[in-house]
């Protein structure tokens, strides 16, 4: 798969983006490379976008962006606009789908982000990138799954099988309003009792042991990586306590941990709320992966 997704890599690299969404604009000083594949469980072809920076001599930190629908919907294109920004900010910013529920349950997207973490890192040099700076964020859904790979580097049941002989490891974490707690959702969440049962096989009377083990919460130790959580007080979704237990958490094993409370701000930031979460996540991502180049 490594060898198969290089040899494809290096064509896309020497090609036009033209198979970018129509409404995406491509600054100038970004090369933009979509549609990459980079695992294919169960003949899936899972792909993600590239925007790189075309000034500066890298090694790049990476940034990987993991998009939010419930784990049954979404988009990796729902990241492009960001993978720019971030791009002309000097970061190599990837955007990635993965496998979507209720056809492929818990574990797998969990699995193909940690696929993704890896590949990143087989490709480092072609990319340009530095494989021991590489952040991630994601929103929603992408903020749990952003957050569980944060807390789970070297658990065996996670890692799946893709792309071996490289660590899913990540520097640190931006968890945009992601659930920390899932036996604690229902009744705070306007669509848990729809969505946690298609992810996770039953609810939490008939699949208690899933809710359990696909918590975020459930596995943070002092090794956990360092994290920024940004979360809404108004959030129908998911509940802004989610993101209360998560910093304390954390805080309490000793893990580096911020939380940006948006007073009043929903599920979906917009306006003013948007420009602040995206000023500190991307001063978060600056102070944790270019401070800590060699």
């Amino acid at each position: 798969m490594i060898t198969r997704s290089l040899a494809m890599l290096a064509l896309a690299l020497c090609l036009p983006a033209l198979t970018r969404a129509a409404d995406l604009v491509v600054p100038d000083d970004v090369a933009f490379t979509p549609n990459i594949e980079y695992s294919n469980p169960d003949d899936q072809h899972l792909q993600m976008n590239i925007a790189r920076p075309k000034a500066g001599t890298g090694p790049f930190p990476v940034i990987l962006c993991i998009h939010g629908g419930g784990f049954r919907a979404g988009s990796r294109e729902g990241y492009n606009k960001l993978c720019l920004t971030l791009a002309q900010h000097g970061f190599i910013a990837a955007t990635m789908g993965y496998r979507l529920a209720p056809k492929y349950p818990f574990p797998a997207a969990v699995h193909d982000t940690k696929a993704a973490v890896r590949w990143l890192r087989a490709n480092a040099t072609r990319l340009n990138a530095d494989a021991n700076r590489l952040g991630v964020t994601g929103s929603s859904a992408g903020g749990h799954l952003a957050q569980f790979l944060g807390v789970t580097e070297g658990v065996r049941e996670f890692e799946g099988d893709a792309n071996p002989g490289f660590s899913s490891a990540v520097t640190c974490v931006v968890n945009v309003y992601g659930p920390s707690d899932f036996t604690k959702s229902y009744g705070k969440s306007v669509d848990a009792h729809e969505v946690l049962p298609l992810w996770l096989g039953g609810n939490l009377e008939t699949a208690r042991p899933r809710h359990i083990q696909s918590s975020p919460l459930n596995w943070v130790t002092p090794a956990a990586a360092p994290t920024l959580i940004i979360h809404g007080t108004e959030d129908k979704y998911v509940h802004y306590e989610q993101a209360i237990w998560m910093r304390d958490r954390l805080a309490a094993c000793g893990v580096e941990v911020q939380l940006l409370t948006l007073e009043g701000a929903g599920h979906g930031f917009k306006g003013a709320d948007a420009e602040k979460a995206d000023h500190e996540l991307i001063a978060f991502f600056e102070k944790k992966l270019k401070a800590a180049k060699p």
